[in-house]
């Protein structure tokens, strides 16, 4: 592949990936993590042509210059994109397929002192959050996903998000749990607030919470209608018309008057003894 074609290869996946992103020029010149990765690509083929010292010493000029450290002997694929770079570390024998993503002070390391194969292994279209350290010579494959500041130091499978320390497994995709995410985000949309982080396999248990509350509230509603079926069967007249929409609005107005509430009695309090 053309060397210019690769640049602007590079330049369009941080378009993609970063809404910050405003033109070309800025992203030549204020994205570290680009700088790195370019001069990754030069001190790689020295390495390989074993002009070693030389492309250690182009790898840490690097690390001066952007504060990204890639070992030269890393091999890493197409489109690879590090935002921020502050702090990241890839070590020697680390492998990166295409399009994947790292963020600030993540840590791909080794675990043992013996030579070969020690660092890990990241398939296509992989993300580690900021501040995560993946350990030792595991393989995060396609699609896995890693919070920030969690440590694994274990495989990963496809389309599997790890968190915690050490890392677990939250959930596995299932068509299930993808229903169930639809079914929540349509609910949580008709109380006026974004479902953003409602899927049953996010560890924030806030987010669980009203997610557990979105399943209640749509078994009452299937039960109650079952009731109004078996009472309509029977002759009765119930549950003749329409449940009205909610209001958005109403919601916003008591959040206001809350508000309004909470001014006046920090107004009405006197902190004097």
């Amino acid at each position: 592949m053309a060397i210019i074609a690769r640049l602007k290869e590079d330049i369009e996946s941080i378009y993609h990936r970063d809404p910050a992103a405003n033109s070309t020029i800025e992203i030549i010149f204020n994205y570290p993590g680009m700088h790195a990765i370019w001069i990754h690509r030069i001190s790689h083929k020295l390495w390989l042509v074993n002009w070693r010292f030389t492309a250690r010493c182009l790898s840490t000029f690097s690390r001066w210059l952007t504060g990204v450290e890639i070992h030269p002997g890393a091999t890493i694929g197409r489109r690879f994109f590090i935002d921020h770079g502050m702090g990241v570390v890839i070590g020697e024998t680390a492998e990166i397929g295409d399009d994947c993503t790292l963020y600030h002070s993540v840590t791909l390391g080794g675990t043992t002192w013996q030579p070969g194969k020690r660092h890990p292994t990241l398939g296509n279209n992989v993300v580690i959050g900021a501040g995560a350290k993946v350990l030792g010579p595991i393989t995060m494959h396609d699609g896995a996903r890693v919070g920030s500041n969690s440590v694994v130091v274990k495989d990963v499978a496809s389309d599997h998000t790890v968190v915690g320390i050490p890392g677990r497994v939250v959930s596995s995709p299932t068509n299930q749990s993808k229903e169930k995410t639809e079914r929540r985000t349509e609910m949580a949309k008709k109380y006026g607030f974004d479902a953003y982080a409602v899927s049953p396999d996010n560890p924030d248990p806030v987010a669980n919470a009203i997610g557990q509350m979105l399943d209640h509230m749509h078994l009452m509603d299937s039960k109650v209608q079952e009731l109004c079926n078996a009472i309509q069967q029977m002759g009765g007249e119930v549950c003749t018309k329409k449940l009205p929409e909610l209001n958005v609005d109403a919601f916003d107005e008591a959040s206001r008057e809350a508000a309004t509430i909470r001014k006046q009695d920090i107004d009405k309090f006197d902190p004097s003894i």
